[in-house]
């Protein structure tokens, strides 16, 4: 997941997910920085996203 897919599950922007990414240390780590900017695993957002947001529920359910 790049910060444009996490930004629309969250529904927030991209510059956004940057911030939480660089400030919230219990944040996941991205697997790798691109020249496109920095990746994620989709299972590791999402169990951010369970434990922190869970306001927003499972992705499939959208």
């Amino acid at each position: 997941m790049g910060a444009a897919e996490i930004g629309k599950r969250l529904g927030v922007s991209r510059q956004r997910v940057s911030q939480i990414a660089s400030g919230d240390p219990t944040f996941p780590k991205p697997v790798a920085d691109l020249a496109a900017g920095r990746i994620w695993h989709t299972e590791d957002v999402e169990r951010w996203i369970a434990e922190h947001r869970p306001d927003l529920g499972p992705a499939d359910a959208e």
